[in-house]
C-alpha cells in the first residue's frame, strides 16, 4: 500500500469518526428537566383570564368596555406584560385585550398537537380571530409592537372584515426571514431537537443584555420591571414552547410586498433610538401604507409603549379620536 492511499484511508476514517461523533455525542449529553417551574395558571395574576382556542389555553387580561375593541398584540420574545403601562388608559373609551401568543408568557406550551403547528406564523391569524370569536368580538383595532405588528398586518391582510384600524408600534415588517436558516435546520435534526432546549435556556443569561437593547435608556429597566420579563420562564415547558417557536419561524411572507394593499386608518409609531428595529425601516412602513400617518418619539427605543407611555398614549389616542 502506497503512502498516498494510506494518508488517504486515515483522513477518511478520521472522517468517519468525526461525522459517527456529530450524529451520537448529542444523544449522549444530559439535558435535565427544568426546576421549580409550575402550571401557567399558578403564574397568573389576579385580573388574569384564560381562554381556550383551537385547543391551547390563551393566556390574556382585558379592561373597559366600549366599541370598537383594541387587541393588543407583543412582540418576540415578549408577553403581554409589555402593555401593562398602556392597557388601563386605553380602557376609558375602549375594551381592551392583551394576550400571550403560544410560546410566550403564560400561554400553555403544547408539546404536541393536531392539525396546525398553534406556535407557527401561519397560525397566529386564525388564534387570533378564534380568539375575538371566544371573547365576542366582531371588529377590532389591532395595536402590534414589533412581531405584533407584523400579525397585525397579516391579520388585516387575510381578514379586513375584522379589522377596522392598526397601530404599528416598530413593527417587525420588511425584515422577515422568508426561508429556514441554517440554525433552524440544524436545530430541526434529532440532534438539534435534543440539545435545543439547552440553547434555549441561555435566554436565561442573555436576557437582561437583550432587553437593554431594547431600550433608550436602560436605566430604566428596574427589578420590577424584570421579574415581569422572566416570570414567563417560571412557567412549564417555556424552554421547549420558544424553540418551537424558533424552529417555526422560518416559514414567513414577506409583508413588505402587501404593505399598498392596506385600506384602513394605520399609524405607525417609533422610537428615534430604535436600535432593535431601527426607526429608519418604520419610517419606511409608513410610506408603504396609502395614508398611514406616522409618529416618532424622542429618547425612545423598540418599546414605546414601556419607555415612553405617556408620549405613546398620546399619539394613539390622537389617532383613535380621528377615527370617531
Amino acid at each position: 500500500m502506497t503512502l498516498k492511499r494510506k494518508i488517504g484511508l486515515t483522513l477518511l476514517a478520521i472522517l468517519g469518526l468525526l461525522i459517527l461523533a456529530v450524529l451520537i455525542v448529542p444523544f449522549l449529553i444530559p439535558v435535565p428537566p427544568l426546576e421549580d417551574t409550575q402550571p401557567p395558571q399558578a403564574l397568573a395574576d389576579p385580573d388574569s383570564r384564560f381562554v381556550t382556542v383551537d385547543g391551547v389555553d390563551i393566556h390574556y387580561k382585558q379592561a373597559g368596555s366600549g366599541e370598537p375593541a383594541l387587541v393588543l398584540l407583543h412582540g418576540f420574545p415578549s408577553s403581554a406584560f409589555t402593555w401593562r403601562e398602556v392597557l388601563a388608559p386605553l380602557s376609558e373609551d375602549h375594551t381592551v385585550v392583551a394576550y400571550d401568543r403560544p410560546g410566550f408568557g403564560l400561554t400553555e406550551r403544547p408539546l404536541s398537537w393536531s392539525g396546525q403547528n398553534p406556535y407557527s406564523p401561519e397560525a397566529q391569524p386564525e388564534l387570533l380571530i378564534g380568539m375575538l370569536d371566544q371573547l365576542g368580538i366582531d371588529r377590532a383595532i389591532l395595536v402590534g409592537n414589533s412581531a405584533g405588528g407584523a400579525l397585525a398586518v397579516e391579520t388585516a391582510l387575510k381578514y379586513p372584515d375584522r379589522v377596522e384600524a392598526l397601530v404599528l408600534a416598530a413593527p417587525a415588517v420588511g425584515r422577515e426571514r422568508t426561508g429556514a436558516s441554517l440554525q433552524q435546520f440544524l436545530f430541526n435534526t434529532p440532534q438539534g431537537r435534543r440539545l435545543g432546549p439547552l440553547l434555549v435556556r441561555k435566554v436565561q443569561e442573555l436576557g437582561l443584555e437583550l432587553a437593554k437593547t431594547a431600550w433608550h435608556d436602560p436605566t430604566k429597566i428596574t427589578d420590577e420591571i424584570w421579574a415581569g420579563y422572566t416570570l414567563p420562564l417560571k412557567a412549564d415547558n417555556w424552554d421547549r414552547g420558544l424553540l418551537e417557536v424558533v424552529l417555526s419561524s422560518g416559514n414567513r411572507t414577506d409583508l413588505s410586498q402587501r404593505l399598498g394593499e392596506l385600506d384602513l386608518p394605520v399609524l405607525v409609531v417609533t422610537g428615534d433610538d430604535d436600535r432593535v428595529v431601527p426607526t429608519e425601516n418604520s419610517i419606511k412602513v409608513a410610506g408603504q401604507i396609502p395614508g398611514a400617518e406616522l409618529a416618532v418619539l424622542p429618547a425612545c427605543g423598540h418599546a414605546p409603549q414601556e419607555e415612553c407611555s405617556l408620549d405613546f398614549l398620546k399619539a394613539v389616542n390622537q389617532f383613535l379620536n380621528n377615527l370617531k
